[in-house]
């Protein structure tokens, strides 16, 4: 009897992706799980290929989100109209100097930095720009090994050996020397801090030395000595943390965060490493160690390269928690991080993925795709130029073209979110796509999960919000299942009221980041780029980015930008560990403390002042009327019940919430519920006070109820209880009831009301006691009376109709 042979899940995805080439990773949405569980490299690499041949969907989605992302050029072998979610946008920035000696990252300030023999370029790379001119610092000639400006940028120091540290004053010139006073130990690397006690921590074979830096003495003041084995080092400027690797295998840490708040000595850990078939211990390298902070929490990222996947560690202050482990494809990974996702690039397979580690999932975002390069100009623009000589026109198209190589072998990834082109001396900026990201995901049944990722973006905060607009309308329209209706409006109106709470809402505003000597940064997450510099212990550079030296056959050290988290906006202090501070996870936020190591979670730092002026993602409900409900309306036309349950369930996430609704959208309510002659369950809101009184809803529910006493009732009474005596006064008087309306205005002291309204109703009902009653009340009612026209005029008239009766 034969064996059947079963289906792999991937085979089946792949299947239903040919056959709906045309609807772009609609097929593969629901199954990620199933691929990241069971998926090898040779089915992972026919997956990308898979992707990478299919067409864009949510036309519909981009029409009512907008304008659609910029074009997308044919490059980095993908097809025209190709889609990625990760782009970087062409041209780059242009580091291109006479005989440079290597390319340096200071993640501390943020500088590129490119030696020639005798003097230092220097590039800013935040913000971004693609016309930064470099500045131009004169040093003396000898060997680099590294180099960092301090925090203040009044310094520069350069490594000239294993055993010597150079600085120079950039306003004096004046130049000093720094040396290892033992013969035995091996500098591999330093980093200036912010914290009170010292300037610059040297990083040695024997541990760590802390120095101040005197200003008079113009030299080094030793503060403290942390002495341990060191083998290699990881440091990120943004978590202040450095970890220092020791044993046989490099898998033991010790570590420690400097900063602002002091000196934080965490808790001596082992990462884990899979056992090869072979008996060979395999040793942990520095490149397969990376620091990232996402949404203000500290992780390590390991690679295991014998399990081929990637661990993930999170820091707290008494204890380091595994919390994981990503799958990779690559022996060459890399590690970026773009507005709090995370980006895993499998260099040799040349794709990325993200994964969104927010709540804890493990699943990525998005299928596997390549870098896209943006704006590339197509080489007919070279040859056309007029004026230009065909040889300088193929010189600069073979130029332009090699900028085209995606994951090129001179690419290294720097923090958080750059990559340099050491070969063509080109840096460029990494961003998200967020439509292309969603692409899969809005087309899939985890449309609430979809909205939590949208919301917790803050790049990109406008088009973000538009995508949730367009979904949340979207699923409307499809007449989705009102409990997943229910959950995505959860996730928009808890959004919403921690936005307010935050402050982050209103539009305009100014988000400053600022220096981490200020004692408290309100709210976790707001920390800027990490970068990590490493070298072993024969004083051998393996930097990749920091201070270090950017390596053409290694991989950067990448590091992570941190924007700031929905969270709560009680403060912390720098780089200090937060107890209390309120997580806001899966879209909840947990106020309370936790009885394990995990209620302290070591936190990343603001190092530097920033401005950045966003629209918070966040959607009023004002704006969910204008954009969602008002809109689909007439669309909806033969769902009214549908749509009124919807908009129900909308008003169940404010009352949680204690968001106030906007008035229109109750009108809206009860025009629905009126058109379908459902007066009862609309007199049941009302009553129940789910219709919340106004002026908007009571004039409306008259207007409803011209049909139906009782909701006509029920509009005048909320008149009467919201205190719009006015309103009811001019009510009473249009249905004939002035004598009644004037005894209120009477009572409630309305004295706004016309005379000449009444006085004519009066008139109109032909009856000379009604007319008189009217005439006598504005008389003692209202001041000088007598003597206005209004007075002369029916008083002649009242005096016709008396006559008249007694003839």
């Amino acid at each position: 009897m034969k064996e059947k042979k079963t289906v792999s899940p991937l085979r089946r995805i792949l299947a239903n992706c040919t056959a709906q080439a045309k609807e772009y990773g609609a097929c593969v949405a629901a199954k990620v799980p199933e691929v990241e569980r069971d998926m090898c490299l040779k089915e992972f690499l026919a997956l990308k290929t898979c992707m990478q041949n299919t067409l864009k969907i949510q036309h519909n989605l981009r029409k009512m989100a907008g304008k659609a992302s910029s074009s997308q050029a044919s490059v980095g072998g993908l097809g025209p109209g190709a889609v990625s979610h990760v782009f970087i946008q062409y041209p780059p920035l242009r580091c291109s100097i006479p005989d440079p000696r290597g390319f340096y990252y200071d993640d501390g300030n943020k500088l590129l930095l490119s030696p020639t023999s005798d003097q230092i370029f220097s590039w800013k790379t935040a913000p971004f720009s693609l016309n930064a001119a470099p500045d131009i610092d004169s040093i003396t000639e000898g060997p680099i090994c590294s180099i960092r400006f301090s925090l203040d940028e009044k310094l520069i120091a350069v490594q000239r050996s294993n055993t010597s540290i150079q600085f120079f004053h950039r306003e004096t010139g004046e130049i000093f020397t720094h040396r290892c006073k033992s013969e035995s130990e091996t500098i591999l690397g330093f980093f200036w801090t912010d914290c009170p006690s010292c300037d610059i921590v040297v990083v040695k074979t024997s541990g760590l030395d802390l120095f101040a830096f005197d200003h008079d003495l113009k030299s080094l003041v030793l503060v403290e000595t942390k002495k341990m084995t060191v083998s290699w080092y990881v440091y990120t400027h943004e978590s202040r943390l450095v970890l220092l690797a020791s044993g046989m295998q490099c898998k033991t840490f010790h570590g420690f965060q400097v900063s602002s708040a002091g000196i934080i000595r965490l808790p001596k850990f082992e990462m884990v490493m899979a056992k090869p078939e072979t008996n060979s211990k395999p040793v942990l390298a520095s490149e397969d160690v990376y620091i990232v902070t996402v949404y203000g929490r500290i992780y390590c990222l390991q690679v295991d390269r014998v399990a081929m996947v990637l661990h993930s560690y999170r820091f707290y202050r008494d204890a380091i928690i595994q919390q994981g482990s990503l799958p990779i494809y690559s022996c060459k990974v890399a590690v970026s991080v773009v507005d709090n996702v995370l980006l895993v690039h499998q260099v040799d397979a040349k794709v990325v993925i993200l994964y969104d580690i927010f709540s804890d999932s493990r699943a990525p975002i998005s299928a596997p795709l390549p870098v896209l390069l943006r704006g590339f100009p197509s080489s007919d623009s070279f040859t056309s130029l007029p004026g230009t000589k065909e040889s300088e026109s193929l010189e600069a198209s073979d130029s332009i073209g090699n900028e085209a190589i995606i994951y090129g072998d001179g690419w290294t990834f720097l923090v958080p979110d750059l990559i340099c082109d050491i070969a063509n001396k080109r840096v460029w900026k990494i961003h998200l796509d967020l439509e292309a990201s969603l692409a899969i995901s809005a087309s899939s049944s985890e449309v609430p999960s979809v909205l939590e990722f949208l919301q917790r973006r803050k790049l990109e905060a406008k088009k973000a919000k538009q995508l949730c607009l367009a979904i949340t309308q979207t699923m409307i329209l499809e007449c989705r299942p009102i409990t997943m209706v229910g959950k995505a409006m959860d996730v928009l109106v808890t959004s919403y009221a921690l936005s307010l709470k935050a402050g982050s809402y209103f539009k305009g505003t100014k988000t400053e980041r600022t220096p981490s000597s200020v004692p408290n940064v309100g709210g976790p997450g707001q920390g800027i780029d990490v970068n990590t510099s490493r070298e072993d212990g024969l004083g051998k550079s393996v930097q990749h980015e920091s201070a270090s030296r950017v390596n053409i056959v290694s991989v950067s050290r990448p590091a992570t930008y941190s924007s700031s988290e929905m969270e709560d906006s009680s403060s912390f202090e720098p780089s200090k560990i937060s107890s209390n501070d309120a997580q806001f996870d899966g879209g909840k936020q947990d106020m309370g403390a936790e009885s394990s190591s995990t209620d302290n979670p070591l936190n990343a730092t603001v190092s530097e002042q920033q401005e950045s002026q966003f629209t918070s993602p966040a959607i009023s409900p004002e704006e969910m009327y204008r954009f969602v409900f008002a809109p689909i309306e007439e669309e909806m036309i033969g769902e009214p019940s549908y749509l009124v349950a919807i908009i129900l369930e909308f008003f169940r996430s404010t009352n949680l919430e204690k968001v106030k609704v906007h008035p229109n959208l109750y009108v809206l309510t009860i025009q629905l519920l009126a058109r379908s002659e459902q007066y009862a369950e609309l007199g049941l809101l009302v009553i129940n006070k789910i219709i919340e009184p106004s002026k908007e809803v009571a004039l409306q529910l008259l207007e409803s109820g011209r049909q139906n006493f009782q909701i006509r009732k029920l509009g005048s009474d909320m008149l009467r209880q919201i205190s719009l005596h006015q309103d009811y006064v001019l009510l009473l008087a249009q249905d004939g009831y002035y004598l009644e309306a004037l005894r209120y205005a009477r009572k409630h002291k309305v004295t706004t009301i016309q005379p000449s309204l009444f006085l004519e109703a009066a008139t109109t009902s032909n009856d000379s006691q009604h007319l008189a009653a009217v005439l006598r009340f504005f008389s003692d009612f209202i001041p000088g009376f007598r003597s206005t026209s209004d007075f002369f005029m029916y008083y002649r008239i009242l005096n016709e109709m008396s006559s008249s009766v007694v003839a």
